[in-house]
């Protein structure tokens, strides 16, 4: 059973840091693209960041680069989103979610995740101001 499992999410002021883990089961992440995506109350769901698992590559949101990075550890079979300088209106659940190969920016950030087969339960993050 394919399952991805979000954790790290939580409370932090504006300029904090959190990190958030997902942690893929079922299948293994070296063949896939991990994305990371976010919700907040009465918006749309929003592409944050995406890697290829394959080769490496990464994809990020414009309001989230330079600030956001993902990485991937294959052993683990867990993708990480590090997260600096938050701002307020940040505040969403995040959510992972695997696509089976490799993907770009637009099936990233621009589509939202709307290819993306498997997703996690989420993890709530509110950033204070």
């Amino acid at each position: 059973e394919v399952q991805l499992v979000e954790s790290g999410g939580g409370l932090v002021q504006a300029g904090g840091s959190l990190r958030l883990s997902c942690a893929a089961s079922g299948f293994t992440v070296d063949d896939y693209a991990i994305g990371w995506f976010r919700q907040a109350p009465g918006k749309e769901r929003e592409g944050v960041s995406c890697i290829s698992i394959n080769d490496g590559s990464t994809y990020y949101g414009a309001s989230v680069k330079g600030r956001f990075t993902v990485s991937s550890d294959n052993a683990e079979n867990t993708v990480f989103l590090e997260m600096n300088n938050l701002k307020p209106e940040e505040t969403a659940v995040y959510y992972c979610a695997a696509y089976e190969g490799v993907v770009n920016s637009e099936l990233c950030v621009t589509l939202g995740g709307a290819d993306f087969g498997s997703w996690g339960q989420g993890t709530q993050v509110t950033v204070s101001s």
